[in-house]
């Protein structure tokens, strides 16, 4: 117990240095972890003496990270990209299977080796999608509902595929009693669960919810329990951890459950990648090396462009369909796991479970530097992904609330605007780039968008194009004057206040259209907020203190001084053009 201890603790502090230094030369932190593994495994320094521990702290990390994700999840999800993702997920198994199989035969694999490979190749892990997900705040973009659709299209095909092997005795493949067997069992024990979470849970709420210590135990128990039923039953450890939260996902206290068991998920995720990293061995990469090369290719390259053309096919538009593609390039932990069941069957040699961990591995070292640099990565690939939409591509996003009100970036006054929009008691969202302040409005309960304000598929999916009030305190002039330009073109009709540090960036804000510019020595956002409370949130109530303000600029700063004649004009005529429409309005 004692070297265990030991062993687990060296572990630990090689994955703090590992991690640290990842994050000094801005790598993605996974990638920190699977090297940890590496290097503690029997690749070099074969620290990990208890393989067993990691194994269960692996476990016990996906049940909690899959867990919180089905805590967020509406249960509205599957029937909004359920067919989508059905067909997605059948035809990328479908095709990935095909090719890898014909790969793997002209590489010198026997038949049985190909068909477990390719398969394995067509599963993508669940762990590092979610995980990346997660960590982007993601979950409830479209891009994110679709891939955690086809993730869970992919684990019952997973989940089947281990009954198949399991049932493979005396040349019979296919149970077809087990299956049904399965679906029964299945039936059975998510009947009870939604029963307890609708019906019992509800009248239970004050026993459950009133110590922190007890709703933190019971949630632990609720979805490990959870997870190991439908384990138990045939399922599964993802598919169990994922349906006891969503279960759990309509109650008022889902979000603090979240919250509170999020730090204790990150330690047992971490342990997760670092125990996939031990599974490293290097002993048979050279006789393996163009299966290795060419499996890789057709998961981070192949697949992508499979699942680009498909979900083009259905209507997406091409950034959609990107960020679902590069979410869904890793190997699925499941393929090792039923690699090594069929080993045990005596299906498959035991090499093949060396040369699917290589695989899987370098698939999803790949996979998180496309997912964190996808945003940098799509611009200079748009115009080649217009081959994959259609001319005319659904909308991607469709707002379940139409928000009157939006905010951009909370942290600078923003508390003042939200205080605001709970007075007018309309609708309304925060954006924020900073998961620090996104938990902050969890906890608070404020209606929030995880993103950048720059993102064009973000703005449509809060409804930018039809709010009323539009606020930015983000101090970044660039963002400023796309969010302006971006409103000129899809809602000229909404008030936008912005804020300013600078009266030169001020004056510019206001020859781009912005109706208020809060610079605050001037004037700060509580005293707009106070002036919006008073006179509504007609956008010509703003003319009167707009000419004052750049009044004020001009006469302190000389700022308008500094733009040309040409752009004063135009900022005089839409004064009076103002002015004009007041008149109008009171006659």
């Amino acid at each position: 117990m004692e070297n265990a201890f030991a062993g687990l603790s060296l572990i630990i502090a090689i994955g703090a240095g590992v991690s640290m230094l990842m994050r000094s030369i801005g790598q993605p932190l996974i990638i920190g972890h699977i090297i940890t593994g590496i290097i503690v495994g029997p690749a070099l320094l074969r620290i990990s003496s208890s393989p067993d521990t990691l194994d269960i702290f692996g476990e016990m990390g996906i049940a909690l990270l899959l867990f919180i994700i089905g805590l967020g999840m509406n249960p509205k999800v599957v029937g909004e990209v359920g067919k989508a993702s059905f067909l997605t997920a059948s035809i990328q198994i479908v095709s990935v299977t095909t090719i890898g199989y014909f790969v793997g035969s002209v590489l010198g694999l026997d038949s049985r080796e190909a068909l477990f490979i390719a398969l394995g190749l067509s599963l993508n892990s669940t762990v590092v999608a979610l995980k990346l997900l997660s960590d982007h705040k993601e979950q409830g973009r479209l891009y994110g509902k679709l891939t955690i659709g086809i993730l869970l299209v992919e684990d019952i095909a997973a989940a089947i595929a281990l009954i198949v092997i399991a049932s493979a005795q005396d040349g019979e493949w296919l149970a077809l009693d087990s299956l049904a067997a399965l679906a029964f069992k299945g039936f059975i024990l998510g009947s009870i669960m939604y029963w307890i979470s609708r019906y019992l849970l509800p009248k239970t709420q004050k026993l459950v919810a009133s110590e922190q210590e007890v709703l933190f135990l019971f949630a632990i128990a609720w979805g490990l329990g959870g997870a190991t039923l439908l384990a138990k039953a045939g399922f599964s450890l993802a598919i169990g951890a994922l349906a006891a939260g969503v279960f759990l996902a309509s109650l008022p206290y889902a979000q603090e459950i979240a919250a509170r068991l999020r730090p204790l998920r990150d330690f047992f995720v971490i342990i997760f990648f670092i125990a996939l990293g031990t599974e490293l061995s290097f002993d048979q990469f050279g006789e393996f090396f163009g299966v290795v090369i060419a499996s890789v290719l057709i998961v981070v390259l192949l697949k992508p462009i499979i699942l680009l053309a498909t979900l083009g096919e259905l209507g997406y538009t091409r950034r959609t369909s990107f960020k679902t593609a590069v979410a869904l390039t890793s190997v699925s932990e499941f393929s090792i796991i039923f690699i090594i069941l069929a080993v045990q069957q005596g299906l498959v040699p035991p090499t093949m479970v060396s040369l699917l961990t290589i695989i899987a591995l370098a698939s999803i070292a790949i996979s998180t530097y496309l997912v964190t640099f996808g945003d940098r990565l799509y611009p200079h690939l748009e115009k080649y992904l217009s081959l994959f939409e259609r001319k005319k591509a659904q909308s991607d996003m469709k707002p379940e609330t139409n928000y009157e009100l939006v905010l951009f970036g909370y942290q600078r006054g923003g508390h003042e605007f939200i205080n605001l929009f709970k007075k007018l008691k309309k609708k309304y969202v925060v954006i924020d780039y900073d998961p620090e302040i996104i938990d902050i409005l969890i906890s608070r309960k404020i209606n929030y968008l995880y993103g950048d304000a720059t993102d064009v598929e973000l703005l449509e999916e809060a409804g930018v194009e039809r709010a009323r009030l539009v606020v930015s305190t983000i101090p970044d002039f660039q963002v400023n004057t796309f969010l302006l330009d971006y409103l000129k073109r899809k809602n000229p009709r909404a008030v936008a206040i912005f804020h300013s540090d600078d009266p030169l960036d001020a004056a510019k804000y206001y020859e781009a259209g912005a109706s208020y510019v809060i610079l605050p020595h001037y004037i700060g956002s509580e005293q707009v907020s106070t002036f919006i409370a008073k006179s509504g949130l007609s956008k010509s109530a703003f003319h009167k203190q707009r000419k004052r303000h750049l009044g004020y600029l001009e006469k302190h700063y000389g700022a308008l001084e500094k733009l040309n004649e040409e752009h004063r004009k135009k900022l005089g005529r839409a004064i009076i053009r103002g002015v004009a429409a007041i008149a109008k309005s009171r006659s």
